[in-house]
């Protein structure tokens, strides 16, 4: 019996993975998860905090995309995990205003999606060349 992977280290694997086919400065993750205390929730509400953002936000255009603004990823664990009522309705509000957006269930999941958008190592480096 194998053992899945936490949330956590699907986002690590694919961390890893975006640095080197995106770029280190072409996305980010967005950490909202966790459990706060109420002060703390409410001190990060002020700051600008908002529930269901999604995890994972790149700023370049899809390669085969262009027209697309970025793209948004909810990831979740290849099995189990829920998509809330407020992460459903941020990826909708993304893909209204034309971001490439969907929610990824494990790693390998995402980077599917992105090579589909034309996110890949060979493409990285052919532009860095």
């Amino acid at each position: 019996m194998s053992l899945l992977p936490t949330e956590a280290q699907e986002q690590a694997a694919l961390a890893a993975w975006l640095d080197l086919a995106v770029g280190r400065m072409g996305w980010c993750h967005v950490p909202n998860g966790g459990r706060r205390d109420p002060r703390e929730a409410a001190r990060m509400a002020g700051q600008g905090v908002k529930a269901g953002v999604p995890d994972l936000l790149i700023f370049r255009r899809p390669p085969l995309r262009p027209e697309a603004r970025g793209v948004a990823i909810e990831l979740k664990r290849r099995r189990g995990g829920r998509v809330s009522v407020e992460q459903c309705a941020w990826l909708a509000a993304l893909d209204a205003e034309g971001w490439a957006t969907t929610t990824a269930r494990g790693w390998d999941e995402a980077r599917a999606f992105l090579e589909g958008l034309g996110f890949g190592l060979g493409r990285a480096r052919e532009k860095r060349a």
